[in-house]
């Protein structure tokens, strides 16, 4: 067993990175690149160097090209002391002179030589260039640059190596002056700390916390009331950075954060300020010098942790696609298992027609008609509500029925076929006859031979069917528009958004792999006779 789960996990690793892979190929190499820009307003309203500089960089930003400006080439040579300050100034920004100009024309060709080895574009744009019969200038740190088309294997490598993400006390840069780096434990947590008027301490709570200065997230480690009560930030899952969406975000991020309208309550920050605000000081990251920057930070933090994410009143992308995802899988074989084994038990009675010509519905009619013929029904004959983040009480709860039945139809009619099926199968087995020929009741025969037997494939399902909850339904959720993970993948592919579509892709993948795994183990603790080793013969 041991071998086989084994082999199992390395053969799935290598599909999730083949898998991967593919889809890169489609979107980098076969996909024209210029898509991006279809629904981009600022390409369009760009002009001449200005529009091709932009269109570089954002290649550069979706993952297509690798870019270096002459003006970071330049500061590279800065840094490690090859050049002067003032060389780095007159050769970068040039002046009138002659040496400055001839100086300056040496270190551009040593630009251009040294990425043309290594395989790069050079791209020199004219000082001006003409645009509706206005000459137009461009500054001379943007107008040379070289790019490079990153190949499948360099970007799949890096793709994978940034996976992950581990904070440190290291990532604050050197030179920003933080004070000293460490992390700090602590068993009462100052969030959770009950605070005067005044700002000073009432009560402490016991809560344990790791707070840090140095690193990227404040808190490390806390608990708080929010499932699943206890949170990390040593570790994140960084899937990929989505730029047509939510500008900048991560879709794990994205696909993980609450909802809706903001939920006030009360928050005493670290200066003791008291006030309303949906502010989770929790999730406090760093920026630099933001005290100094932005006015609203000034009386309310101590330090540059100031970047914070919001409570707001509904749940995550994932949060929603769970839940209905999970309650129609309960739903679904809590129907389809009974109507199954009843069909198989009055094989070619009425109820087996009846469930026959329910099976033989859902495979004619196409899911999109079956699903909005539901939901004119369920709006129409019993006033249940469309689907809102900001509903509460009854309406929050009765939101749910028509995704969830929607959505579990399919299931409880895959699931009658194929039990009632087993079960028939089962039936005719040799090894029936001989337990009935044994003296064995009907009653033993179906509970402790056929229904178990039967039930061996059902239960393999069972993983991938909890697992793939969380991925949602793409259908379903755009009819009822519930802001669930189902449209994501979706509207990535049509807004070129290519980091959305590789990360999503890695999602599905992971789930479908795990899925498969536990499957295979739940089956095998279902029944002891399956074995995965291979024996010798």
């Amino acid at each position: 067993m041991k071998k086989y789960l084994l082999k199992r996990i390395i053969g799935g690793l290598l599909s999730i990175v083949a898998v991967v892979a593919i889809v890169m190929i489609l979107i980098y190499s076969l996909m024209d690149r210029k898509q991006i820009f279809k629904g981009d307003p600022m390409y369009s309203k760009k002009q001449s160097n200005e529009k091709v500089t932009y269109m570089y960089s954002r290649w550069e930003a979706y993952g297509y090209v690798d870019m270096v400006y002459y003006a970071d080439y330049m500061m590279e040579l800065l840094r490690d002391g090859t050049i002067t300050q003032e060389e780095f100034d007159n050769t970068t920004y040039p002046r009138n002179g002659k040496i400055t100009k001839d100086l300056t024309k040496e270190y551009i060709q040593k630009f251009k030589d040294t990425y043309t080895a290594k395989g790069y574009t050079v791209i020199e744009l004219p000082a001006d260039m003409m645009s509706g019969g206005k000459k137009l200038k461009t500054g001379g740190a943007a107008k040379l640059f070289v790019y490079r088309d990153i190949p499948v294997t360099t970007r799949l490598v890096k793709y994978f190596k940034s996976l992950f993400f581990f904070d440190s006390i290291h990532y604050v840069p050197e030179e920003d002056d933080i004070g000293e780096r460490k992390l700090t434990f602590t068993l009462h947590d100052p969030l959770n700390a009950t605070y005067a008027e005044d700002g000073t301490v009432i009560s402490k709570k016991f809560s344990p916390a790791i707070i840090g200065n140095g690193t990227r997230s404040k808190y490390l480690l806390y608990f708080d009331k929010e499932f699943p009560y206890i949170h990390q930030n040593f570790l994140t899952l960084r899937l990929g950075t989505s730029y047509a969406g939510e500008d900048g975000v991560d879709i794990w991020e994205s696909m993980t954060t609450s909802q809706g309208t903001y939920s006030m309550k009360s928050v005493t920050y670290p200066s003791g300020l008291t006030e309303k605000s949906a502010d989770n000081l929790h999730t406090a990251t760093y920026q630099k010098d933001s005290l100094e920057s932005n006015m609203v930070y000034k009386g309310r933090f101590t330090d540059d942790y100031t970047i914070t994410q919001t409570y707001k009143k509904g749940m995550s992308r994932v949060g929603y696609s769970f839940v209905i995802g999970i309650l129609a899988t309960i739903l679904a074989y809590s129907l389809g298992l009974p109507f199954g084994i009843w069909m198989a038990l009055r094989k070619d009675k009425l109820v087996d027609k009846i469930g026959t010509a329910y099976n033989i519905f859902i495979l004619a009619v196409p899911s999109l008609a079956y699903i909005f013929m539901f939901k004119a029904i369920g709006m129409s004959r019993f006033n249940l509500p469309q689907f809102d983040m900001d509903f509460t009480g009854k309406q929050a709860k009765l939101m749910y029925i028509l995704p969830i039945i929607s959505l579990a139809l399919p299931s409880v009619a895959g699931l009658m076929k194929w039990l009632r099926r087993y079960m028939v199968d089962q039936m005719n087995s040799d090894y029936v006859k001989f337990a009935r020929s044994g003296g064995l009741s009907e009653g033993e025969i179906f509970r402790k031979h056929i229904l178990k037997n039967a039930m061996i494939p059902i239960i393999h399902g069972i993983p991938g069917s909890v697992l793939g909850a969380m991925v949602g339904a793409i259908i379903t959720e755009r009819v009822y528009a519930v802001p669930g993970a189902g449209n994501l993948l979706t509207d990535a592919i049509n807004n070129y958004d290519n980091g959305v579509i590789v990360g999503i892709t890695l999602f599905y993948a992971t789930l479908s792999v795990v899925g498969l795994l536990l499957g295979d183990i739940l089956m095998a603790v279902a029944d002891p006779r399956i074995s995965f080793d291979t024996k010798e013969r």
